[in-house]
């Protein structure tokens, strides 16, 4: 019955009665050579890396989170995190103990979406590694403007001096962000939080554009 009124379709390709098909469960899974480092055109002055390319079955899931409330989504697109901090774990990029720093989202997007999901997602991946913590370090100052749509250095513009610290890091941390476009979220939250005194080693994102 509940499906005749809410037709269940998967998050990633619209596959009906499913919330989360095999085939993109696959596509989200982090291959033996993942995360990779890339370069975007804004350089935060640390390494970058990405678990994909914003498309396909990761953009659908990414954008169904943020765009259309499908938090049932947000266990997968976790655990696809986890899987990537795991693998920077073993390759020693990072290392526990860790304090795990979400990107910061303005609090309007965050209220209509039931909570930040990139907090939520950090949550999640970290919920059973020992050493790890969140720490929502990160705030954007009021009237920020929504970057999709911007170009390179309008985004630059927009989010200069609008991001501020809000609570204290010990120890050494990662800054996690669902989507690196041009890099302007990622420099100066890292330009923020070195100016606070934080020992930040990496930014580590869902998928890059």
């Amino acid at each position: 019955m509940l499906d005749m009124v809410l037709p269940l379709q998967c998050g990633g390709c619209r596959t009906p009665g499913t919330r989360w098909c095999p085939s993109c469960a696959g596509e989200l899974t982090v291959k033996p050579d993942q995360p990779h480092v890339i370069t975007p055109r804004l350089d935060p002055g640390v390494p970058v890396l990405s678990l994909g390319r914003y498309s396909g079955a990761r953009r659908q899931a990414i954008v169904a989170v943020k765009e259309r409330g499908r938090a049932d989504l947000i266990a997968p697109l976790a655990h696809a995190l986890c899987q990537g901090i795991d693998r920077l774990l073993r390759w020693g990029i990072l290392g526990a103990p860790l304090s795990v720093i979400p990107a910061p989202t303005r609090r309007a997007a965050a209220r209509r979406r039931g909570g930040d999901p990139v907090t939520r997602m950090a949550r999640c991946a970290t919920a059973a590694r020992p050493g790890l913590v969140v720490v929502p370090a990160l705030r954007l100052r009021a009237f920020t403007r929504d970057s999709v749509g911007l170009s390179s250095s309008d985004r630059q513009r927009n989010i200069s001096g609008r991001i501020r610290m809000v609570a204290p890091v010990t120890g050494p941390a990662v800054l996690v962000d669902d989507v690196v476009t041009t890099g302007a979220t990622a420099s100066e939250s890292v330009l923020v939080l070195q100016a606070g005194g934080v020992d930040i080693v990496a930014v580590v994102a869902l998928a890059h554009a």
